[in-house]
């Protein structure tokens, strides 16, 4: 969708599902697949992957402002869904799609997936392009793409809280399971150009992250100019930004009053909900194994809590705690285990 369609408000038609190889899409795209899987990378591109709201959006700020030089006019040109198009996403006429907008791109193109690794047309490997992949955990991605689904019109509705935790567990959401798609990446990294960025991190220490993107993508910036991406890239600044919020998309695409594109709510330590919970240690793998019981306050039936300022769940590491019951947060773990347990890829579930 270019920009120069975000100001009118025209209904979409009701989302429909299709498979890609077993993999669950939008109809559209599965009707188009031909034509994505034929898409033809250049050696000069960047692909930035990741599963859903597994903050694509904020590496592609941070790219964009590596490419620009810190330059604040240029990474205000255009929403981000215009200046990183989004390859298999493609849209009923009269909107465009992101692969059209590819297509159309001239060289060099920065460009945005959430396809797993297996379903990447075989051209970004045939022209080893590089590719930067962003991986969080499954718990906390899990709330906001359950939030995320809540509001975005182009996406079928996700249920109740324990419906959708349901699909997410048995992999029946868009772009597949959650498990093996950070595993497959995982993997591909040992034999492609892919930098492997995890959400924790880049939450923990975004200039040492921000420094590995800067080797792969061999830039070279002056301190204060890596400061004013780190500041301009921050939550609070990007969540007042039309150009990477999602605000400028008519109320019939996403209704930022369900739930913002950009969420956060006060740090779980500072909820009511944390002062009631009990303490829980996490392990390397991301499981959480209760001392006395899980730290999961919320009492099964009742609906996952909302931030008491903006009306939005919280969206720090950490935020699962405030949705899962216990009993969901211990079958979930039992189920991480086993479907986690072929990897040495390890996440961590807090900061």
């Amino acid at each position: 969708m270019s920009s120069d369609q975000t100001k009118e408000d025209k209904p979409l038609p009701p989302p429909e599902t299709g498979e890609v190889d077993g993999i669950l899409m939008t109809k559209v795209i599965s009707q188009e697949w031909d034509r994505i899987w034929s898409f033809q990378a250049r050696p000069d591109d960047l692909l930035i992957a990741s599963y859903a709201k597994a903050g694509t959006t904020w590496t592609q700020e941070i790219v964009d402002m590596i490419q620009n030089d810190g330059d604040l006019q240029k990474c205000h040109r255009a929403n981000t869904f215009d200046r990183h198009p989004f390859i298999e996403w493609v849209l009923p006429p009269p909107f465009n799609s992101g692969l059209e907008l590819a297509l159309k791109m001239p060289s060099p193109r920065t460009m945005k997936t959430h396809l797993p690794v297996q379903l990447l047309p075989p051209s970004f490997w045939e022209q080893n392009c590089k590719i930067i992949y962003i991986a969080r955990n499954a718990k906390d991605c899990l709330v906001s793409y359950y939030h995320f689904s809540r509001m975005n019109k182009m996406i079928p509705d996700p249920g109740t809280w324990e419906e959708y935790m349901e699909s997410f567990m048995t992999g029946r959401v868009l772009w597949g399971p959650w498990y093996e798609h950070v595993k497959g990446w995982w993997k591909a990294k040992d034999k492609h150009r892919i930098l492997y960025l995890f959400y924790e991190d880049m939450k923990e220490d975004p200039k040492r992250e921000l420094r590995k993107l800067l080797r792969f993508m061999e830039k070279d910036l002056p301190e204060e100019i890596v400061d004013k991406i780190i500041y301009h890239t921050s939550f609070d600044v990007m969540k007042n930004n039309p150009m990477a919020n999602y605000t400028t998309l008519p109320l019939s695409v996403m209704d930022h009053s369900i739930s913002p594109f950009m969420r956060k709510g006060p740090p779980v330590a500072n909820t009511k909900s944390s002062q009631r919970s009990r303490d829980i240690r996490t392990t390397d793998r991301g499981r959480t194994r209760s001392l006395d019981s899980a730290r999961c306050s919320r009492q099964a039936g009742t609906p996952p809590p909302v931030c008491p300022l903006t009306g939005a769940s919280t969206g720090m590491p950490g935020d699962w705690k405030n949705h899962f019951t216990v009993g969901q947060n211990e079958r979930f773990d039992e189920d991480y285990e086993r479907k986690m347990a072929d990897t040495s890829l390890t996440f961590r579930t807090e900061i």
